[in-house]
């Protein structure tokens, strides 16, 4: 479709927009300004496109301390932008089953990978992991807008009940960071309820499990390749090689940008011994989280999905989505390295 307020060609997921990443602008991205001054005109003509997000799960991880905040955690700055002129069209879709290249069960399959790459897997692993650790510490140094959006659907497949909290990570008086709630919307959902602990233990799951002090605890295997928002990537699927009790652990995929060995894309759940984790009042595990190239060197998560059922002995099966936006990222404390401590406390724990 295209937005008559700005003649950009959009398309509309989730009661959300989100902007395509070219690879042209992730390149100018990643350039000194003088250069991108440079580039941009070679590529002025070149319009925002938007991508609908219209199959498969979206899943967001956050860390612990700062990222505990961040509530694998959704401003409306996107939606608002664009105006009535698309609200018809956002909320038309209903739950989609996880197309095969997203279905949990590809994480744990032991289907063949394809031709090896140029570069050996160890190789890729060890450089993506490597950057993992460096977005882990430039994530904790920096705020964003965060909406939290609970939908139940219908035996038509339309929205029966809604839900929308919105925060904005800040800091007190004292210099520390908390989520300061912007707008909460009246709630119309029948089964589910989202509480603060509900939040908190959503939060509670590390955005970037990859680094390299965990690598050791996970069996780290090539799949094949697959574009993501125009990227050719590669795709390496993890897997616990031991179930823990006190630390849950990432079990799923990622998706590695073949030219600069960073992971744009994750799918997956977290696990202990016990089962999946997950909030107690929420069925949601697997997510599909996608990720936003920051000034041009940081990749933080900005969009994460998850759809289940919410089963009832009155109502039987009930779809139901949580679909999480983080937007508006913003240092913290300019020129400011983050403490010890909130780096620490951030990584999952050993």
């Amino acid at each position: 479709m295209r937005c008559s307020c700005c003649h950009d060609e959009i398309k509309v997921r989730d009661g959300f927009l989100r902007p395509l990443s070219t690879r042209a602008k992730l390149d100018l991205a990643r350039v000194p300004r003088s250069s991108a001054n440079a580039a941009q005109a070679a590529i002025s003509d070149l319009q925002a496109s938007y991508e609908t997000m219209s199959t498969g799960v979206r899943k967001s991880g956050s860390l612990n301390s700062l990222m505990n905040v961040f509530g694998k955690d959704l401003a409306l700055t996107a939606f608002m932008i664009f105006g009535a002129t698309c609200a018809a069209a956002q909320d038309a879709n209903g739950p989609l089953t996880p197309p095969p290249e997203h279905d949990v069960h590809r994480v744990t399959t032991t289907q063949p990978a394809e031709t090896l790459p140029p570069l050996p897997p160890a190789e890729i692993i060890k450089e993506f992991a490597a950057k993992e650790e460096k977005f882990l510490r430039a994530r904790v140094q920096y705020g964003y807008k965060k909406s939290i959006k609970l939908t139940e659907f219908g035996p038509d497949g339309q929205p029966s009940g809604e839900y929308q909290l919105t925060v904005q990570m800040v800091l007190d008086s004292e210099g520390r960071p908390y989520e300061k709630v912007v707008e909460q919307q009246q709630s119309t959902l029948h089964a589910l309820t989202l509480t603060p602990d509900n939040v908190k233990i959503i939060g509670h799951l590390p955005a970037y499990p990859l680094i390299p002090q965990q690598l050791a605890k996970y069996d780290l295997r090539y799949v094949g390749t697959e574009k993501v928002d125009e990227i050719d990537c590669y795709i390496i699927d993890a897997k616990p090689k031991l179930l823990e009790r006190a630390q849950a652990l990432f079990q799923g995929v990622v998706w590695v940008d073949k030219q600069y060995l960073e992971v744009v894309k994750t799918y997956g759940k977290w696990v202990t011994d016990l089962g999946d984790e997950r909030a107690p009042e929420l069925p949601f595990t697997n997510f599909e989280t996608y990720r936003e190239n920051v000034e041009g060197k940081y990749w933080f998560p900005n969009y994460a999905r998850a759809d289940e059922y919410l089963h009832s002995k009155n109502s039987g099966d009930i779809p139901v989505r949580l679909v999480i936006k983080w937007t508006d990222f913003k240092p913290l404390v300019a020129s400011a390295a983050p403490t010890p401590a909130a780096v620490d406390a951030a990584k999952p724990k050993p």
